[in-house]
């Protein structure tokens, strides 16, 4: 049971972002729930880089590399800001409302997955050394998820009025955190080190701020009422933040 318990803990981190994909049955004005919905996840996106993976990268540099802060800065910008920027400039750019809503779910799905295999693999590596830290982590991990459920769940689903394929697409990112479990148990635990696993939080810091700045918060204060479009984003941050402090 205790080398199960490890994979049992990622796998409920993983299906956490499911429960983000219900609020897509909130009943409403159509214009507001997609601006506080996208607003509130990009302000929890933009907190999770600034409050967890930069700090977390940065301490792990500084374990094994002189010039952690440096090496850790320059990974953020030429890899986690240089990815989303090459998908964006790939993909359509002339597009109607709907088809920038599916577009940005699409986006930011394929963010959260290079996001949750790592976490997967950190948390899976935590709970076997140290069962009490692994809940821990996945309380927090949980926590956060769920608006990434919300960030990918909604803009589908007003894009598509597709409830199935919104949940569909959501379960997909939850389930690449059980993924990055899978991977750490099979290949990875022998070779994963503290500069690897700073490289790796130190890219996705990079992918997420560029999905919280560039594409999820300008789609939300497009529409009408930017009065609540700042402040979903600034309980966002707050929400995580909080959720921070709590996890220490």
């Amino acid at each position: 049971m205790r080398e199960i318990l490890p994979f049992l803990l990622c796998l409920i981190a993983g299906l956490s972002t499911l429960l983000g994909s219900l609020f897509i049955f909130i009943k409403g004005n159509k214009n507001n729930i997609i601006k506080c919905a996208l607003a509130f996840a990009s302000g929890v996106m933009l907190s999770v880089s600034v409050f967890d993976l930069i700090p977390e990268s940065l301490t792990m540099f500084q374990s094994t590399n002189k010039d952690s802060i440096f090496f850790s800065i320059m990974t953020f910008i030429t890899i986690g800001l240089i990815i989303p920027l090459f998908i964006d400039k790939v993909l359509p750019a002339k597009l109607d409302q709907n088809s920038k809503l599916y577009k940005l779910g699409i986006f930011t799905m394929i963010a959260i997955i290079i996001h949750n295999i790592p976490e997967g693999i950190a948390t899976y590596i935590s709970s076997e050394t140290n069962i009490k830290l692994g809940i821990s982590i996945t309380i927090a991990i949980a926590m956060h998820n769920i608006p990434e459920g919300i960030s990918i769940a909604m803009p589908v689903y007003y894009a598509t009025k597709n409830k199935k394929k919104a949940i569909g697409l959501t379960f997909i990112s939850g389930m690449s955190e059980p993924l990055g479990a899978v991977l750490a148990f099979l290949f990875l635990k022998p070779i994963i080190n503290n500069t690897i696993m700073g490289a790796l939080f130190a890219i996705i810091a990079g992918i997420m701020t560029y999905i919280s700045i560039i594409e999820l918060l300008p789609t939300a204060l497009q529409y009408k009422g930017k009065k609540k479009t700042i402040i979903s984003f600034l309980i966002g941050i707050l929400f995580m933040y909080v959720n921070h402090m709590l996890s220490y």
